[in-house]
């Protein structure tokens, strides 16, 4: 019922007002149907078979930053394929992701050639300007903090990979001056 609501104050008034009253309305049953409407066309692009279920799951992660448990179900639902399975998929594969995350996703690899390299002091640098530790967001939802698996740069470590972009031979004041400059707002180098 509330979410009807919403759509008849969408079309009556302006979108951007009502874009902020349904998320203060019922801010959960709208983010569904987005999810929900998000699902559908990423079943009508890739089909509705096993073989579409990683790009759907990658369309929603592009989307969403994450795989809410409700979405699971609506993607296992488009299938026609158990629950379990999606999330047997979602929590094998290391970029999709179970619970949110930042907007910037910094991975540190953890292999032994990293670790030689130096990637301890890398972390804990990060986590000190950042004020996380391992596995977990920021508060503003910036930036999360991952370990990964070998991101295939051993003869170059310590490693890490900030969204899609590869930094090599990365010392603690190189992270710390990285990571200043995609969010100069709320990260001083001091």
């Amino acid at each position: 019922m509330t979410i009807n609501l919403c759509f008849q104050i969408v079309v009556v008034n302006s979108i951007t007002i009502n874009k902020y009253i349904c998320e203060r309305i019922n801010n959960k049953n709208f983010i569904m149907v987005q999810s929900e409407n998000l699902i559908r066309n990423l079943v009508e692009k890739h089909g509705n078979s096993r073989n579409s279920l990683l790009p759907i799951l990658q369309g929603i992660v592009a989307d969403e930053n994450y795989l809410s448990e409700s979405s699971m179900v609506e993607v296992a639902k488009a299938l026609d394929i158990s629950s379990a399975e999606v999330y047997g998929t979602a929590s094998f594969y290391s970029f999709l992701y179970t619970k949110p995350m930042g907007k910037n996703i910094i991975r540190v690899c953890k292999t032994i050639s990293c670790k030689m390299a130096g990637k301890q002091e890398l972390v804990t640098a990060i986590e000190k300007l950042l004020k996380i530790k391992m596995g977990e967001t920021t508060r503003n939802m910036q930036f999360s903090l991952i370990e990964t698996n070998c991101l295939g740069w051993c003869h170059k470590g310590p490693v890490m990979l900030i969204n899609d972009e590869i930094y090599t031979e990365v010392s603690p004041e190189k992270a710390v001056k990285i990571l200043c400059e995609i969010d100069p707002q709320h990260l001083t180098n001091s």
